[in-house]
């Protein structure tokens, strides 16, 4: 996974408007398998070639909470970071994830209540400049005071 600061924790304290983490991932199809694995989702959609060819999506596709762990995976490791706890996530699915498919995942704060420790993230998923997943999360962040 390639991100673009090193993994940790921003405070509550420290946190400001407008402040936007990323990671990208090659979709594999091992992760599509582990995530089946997993998860216990074994839709054939996301398994097997024959079978997902003569649906809409012409081929298979990644889970669409594989993509969106990728956002958990900004959240709990860069922005805030270590500590956070997820209290709400939306999710709107765009277009397909393919394996072998680049995602980058940002999260871009729009709120901040530094009294309640909440945090409202815009989050969304790329794939070649494309959104394939939009959303909007709220979090409790870590604090310098209680942490």
């Amino acid at each position: 996974m390639l991100d673009n600061l090193p993994r940790g924790t921003i405070c509550i304290e420290d946190i400001e408007m407008g402040m936007m983490r990323y990671v990208q991932k090659v979709v594999t199809d091992k992760d599509i398998e582990m995530f089946a694995e997993v998860s216990t989702d074994c839709n054939p959609v996301h398994l097997d070639d024959d079978y997902a060819q003569d649906t809409i999506f012409e081929g298979r596709i990644a889970h669409g909470m594989l993509t969106a762990g990728l956002v958990s995976a900004v959240i709990g490791e860069q922005l805030p970071g270590h500590g956070t706890i997820y209290m709400s996530q939306n999710l709107k699915f765009l277009a397909p994830v393919r394996p072998g498919d680049l995602v980058r995942a940002e999260v871009e704060v729009t709120g901040i209540e530094v009294d309640r420790r909440r945090v409202k993230l815009d989050c969304r998923c790329m794939v070649d400049g494309k959104k394939v997943l939009i959303g909007e999360a709220m979090v409790m962040a870590p604090s310098r005071k209680f942490d």
